[in-house]
């Protein structure tokens, strides 16, 4: 899979197993995320956002679990978001990590912000981030 750019369903595969393969104290409350594939994020979210298209590889929609409260009204799923394009863009400029390296990376990135994890909660799961 890292000679030809992967679809928005090989993007999620890979997601999910990222996902599956997290530590059991995170698993069970990661399954019941989201995780969805577009090739782009929406203009609407990169104007609020004031962000380019292709700057844009993740996106967390959702209230972080150390925020919820049992008062609150859910108006949808908490939804991890991976934007395809801007992903092979960062793939094929660094040149020196797989696909499933660079999608495990953004898909870790993403459920920081659904759990609230701090640096160092990220640093132990994902080894790139340092």
């Amino acid at each position: 899979m890292d000679h030809i750019a992967p679809s928005c369903d090989e993007i999620e595969e890979l997601a999910r197993e990222t996902v599956a393969n997290l530590p059991a104290a995170f698993r069970d409350a990661a399954q019941s995320v989201a995780i969805r594939v577009a090739d782009f994020a929406p203009d609407e979210v990169l104007e609020e956002m004031e962000m380019e298209p292709f700057d844009l590889t993740g996106l967390y929609d959702g209230v972080p679990l150390t925020e919820k409260s049992n008062w609150d009204q859910p108006t949808g799923p908490d939804t991890v978001w991976l934007f395809r394009r801007p992903i092979l863009d960062e793939w094929a400029e660094r040149g020196n990590v797989t696909i499933a390296d660079l999608v495990h990376h953004v898909t870790i990135h993403e459920f920081a912000h659904h759990f609230g994890w701090s640096d160092d909660d990220i640093a132990a799961i994902d080894q790139w981030w340092h």
